[in-house]
């Protein structure tokens, strides 16, 4: 039977996964990628709040995603930057 090694506590690390994929345009980017971060909003290791696109050939400059700005409980708002009216959580992105 293997032997179960003991593994000293590590502090986390963020991490950045880029994640190439086609889209017709900006827009399009952006709804594809709202809907990737909501749909894995669940892990709670997931910062979608600080989310954005970049074009392949010009990755220096980032769309954000999400307004971001942090509402109450420690969560974003799940509106679109620049977005009227005051920021709201609506499902839960974390900070």
């Amino acid at each position: 039977m293997d032997e179960v090694r003991k593994v000293a506590p590590v502090e986390s690390a963020r991490y950045v996964a880029h994640l190439p994929f086609t889209a017709g345009d900006l827009s399009s980017a952006l709804i594809f990628a709202r809907t990737l971060v909501r749909s894995l909003a669940f892990l709670d290791e997931l910062d979608g709040g600080e989310a954005t696109v970049t074009y392949e050939d010009e990755q220096d400059v980032h769309h954000r995603v999400f307004c971001s700005q942090l509402v109450a409980n420690g969560r974003r708002c799940e509106r679109r930057p620049d977005h009227e009216g005051s920021c709201q959580p609506r499902g839960g992105l974390r900070s």
